[in-house]
């Protein structure tokens, strides 16, 4: 007798392994193959392989190319939301962070830098890309802009002994919000030989701009985050 009524296969299948993994799997826990739950649940693989896609969708598992298909670390993910950190949420969860600057130059803002940033097209701005770490494992690439007015004496020297948004107070920007926008997609192959992680992979992508305490925008950040690793949380308050 099969374990599942043949309506909703791949929907109980779906369900029912994100209860498994909730309750009996930790992070990095190797799931059986295909053909392993296909034979478990009386399955074809054609269904197993549609539900376990749709559980690396939403984030509950991982695949490594040649090894296998993994539990994702839900119950150490980071939140992306409110006032965002990636040092102080790595140490927060026990991890140890790292950033790798893979670049920092002076660039002239084109049309969609200098719109983001409310500047005028050409103007001045230091490029800041960052490869963000958490126990030796790569998360997620970050690209800042900074108008270098704002910022006059920035360097990479500076960058690496503090982290950015402690170099803010430093340069008198006092952060009073930051508008965020998000969507999820799919690897590049560029981003994924960054992270680590196979092209076309589930990554978030995140575009920041951080207002100063003078209502003027003082960062721009454009980050792809590995989708196995972080989650997104926003808090919605009505006021009556």
């Amino acid at each position: 007798m099969e374990k599942f009524q043949k309506k909703t296969l791949y929907y109980q299948l779906v369900d029912h392994l994100k209860e498994k993994i909730k309750a009996n799997m930790i992070p990095h826990d190797k799931l059986p193959s295909e053909r392993e739950l296909a034979a478990q649940y009386q399955l074809s693989r054609t269904t197993v392989r549609l539900a376990l896609k749709e559980l690396e969708n939403i984030g509950y598992i991982y695949r490594r190319h040649g090894k296998g298909t993994f539990v994702s670390a839900l119950k150490k993910d980071v939140d992306l939301g409110g006032s965002y950190s990636f040092t102080q949420q790595m140490k927060s969860l026990g991890r140890i962070p790292e950033t790798r600057i893979l670049a920092f130059e002076r660039i002239k803002a084109d049309k969609f830098v200098s719109h983001h940033l409310n500047l005028s097209p050409g103007e001045t701005v230091f490029k800041i890309s960052r490869l963000r770490i958490a126990d030796g494992e790569p998360l997620m690439i970050e690209d800042t802009y900074l108008p270098v007015k704002f910022f006059m004496n920035l360097n990479s020297q500076l960058l690496r002994k503090k982290p950015l948004y402690d170099l803010f107070v430093d340069f008198d920007q006092m952060i009073r919000l930051a508008d965020e926008e998000l969507y999820a997609s799919l690897a590049s192959k560029d981003d994924a030989k960054q992270l680590m992680i196979p092209k076309g992979a589930p990554v978030l992508h995140l575009a920041r701009q951080t207002y100063s305490i003078k209502n003027e925008i003082i960062e721009f950040t454009l980050s792809v985050a590995r989708a196995d690793q972080f989650h997104y949380r926003i808090r919605h308050v009505r006021n009556n």
